[in-house]
């Protein structure tokens, strides 16, 4: 019986050879890698630099452009090491921070469309109430749970694995993931699965938080006027997008976690295995920067592609 402690790498089962297909591979990761560092950076320089974007909203948006990059830096210059390495081995201690780094990431992503869910919802429901509601003050209390509760809660989740007594040391991943690790304990893992069960639980409360808020929306706009309507429509639908396409990516990582997708080809399950960590960064900064208005105007008059004459409107929330 080997205990975690006395493990000093882990190695990866899901790899496959690629030949000189691995350059290629290497170069498309790496592609998106500095895609994702642009954008991101970019959408949260535009929201820092003009003070009409100094509202509570795109607050919340900096803060998960902020963990978009985070997250990214987590997985993908540790991903693109190992595709040109010939040994697909990392040792103990890396192999938890990266645990811990993607799961705050994935939980920080869960909390902050939750904050976002309820300041629409506040902003849709309650305008008249909105600046009373939302403040300065409480905007930054509820950034800094929406990182603070899922760093405490994943420093617990790491804590509890790494004191299991291990049976071996191959992961059937192509990176770590807590699961992973815990499925090769020797001792005994009630209290990680009982812990893991109400993390996931608490999980799913967030998220069936964020779909309680967007059907209120809905009910709300339903008996009122079409402006509102159409107000309600171009500023949720960029949320709900983002949390469909987290939630699917998330979903089918859960799923092929727990179940065999061996008769699946090994390039579609590397891919569906990295959906939620790619995609996310990727789609998020498209998907703001293209459907606000307040934020496309200020990235076009920072480089200068449309009339500096061109102002600002009020219309994007309230």
């Amino acid at each position: 019986m080997i205990n975690s402690s006395q493990v000093s790498y882990f190695t990866f089962g899901a790899y496959f050879e690629l030949g000189l297909l691995k350059y290629f591979v290497f170069v498309i990761i790496m592609s998106l890698y500095i895609l994702i560092l642009c954008s991101n950076l970019l959408l949260i320089v535009v929201i820092c630099v003009n003070r009409s974007l100094h509202e509570p909203m795109y607050m919340f948006l900096c803060s998960l452009f902020v963990n978009e990059l985070y997250g990214s830096t987590g997985l993908f210059p540790f991903l693109l090491l190992q595709i040109l390495s010939d040994i697909h081995t990392v040792s103990a201690s890396a192999c938890f921070v990266q645990v811990f780094i993607l799961n705050t990431y994935g939980n920080v992503e869960i909390c902050n469309l939750a904050v976002m869910s309820y300041d629409r919802y506040l902003a849709i429901c309650c305008p008249l109430q909105y600046n009373m509601h939302m403040t300065h003050n409480r905007t930054v209390i509820l950034i800094a749970l929406t990182w603070l509760y899922p760093f405490l809660a994943v420093i617990v989740l790491i804590s509890l694995s790494a004191s299991l007594q291990l049976c071996g040391n191959i992961i059937n991943k192509v990176y770590c993931d807590n699961y992973s690790v815990v499925k090769l304990a020797c001792s005994d893992t009630t209290v990680n699965n009982v812990y893991g069960m109400a993390f996931l639980i608490a999980t799913v409360f967030f998220i069936s938080l964020i779909f309680y808020s967007y059907i209120t929306i809905l009910k709300f706009c339903l008996f009122d006027s079409k402006q509102t309507r159409q107000k309600a429509v171009s500023t949720c639908t960029p949320h709900l997008a983002s949390l469909l396409n987290f939630s699917f990516g998330a979903l089918f990582e859960i799923v092929s976690s727990r179940f065999d997708m061996k008769h699946l080809p090994d390039m579609l399950r590397m891919f569906l295995s990295l959906y939620w960590l790619t995609c996310q960064p990727l789609f998020n900064p498209v998907l703001y920067g293209l459907n606000l208005t307040k934020i496309r105007i200020t990235c076009k008059r920072l480089y200068s592609i449309q009339h500096p004459s061109v102002l600002i409107t009020k219309s994007d929330y309230r």
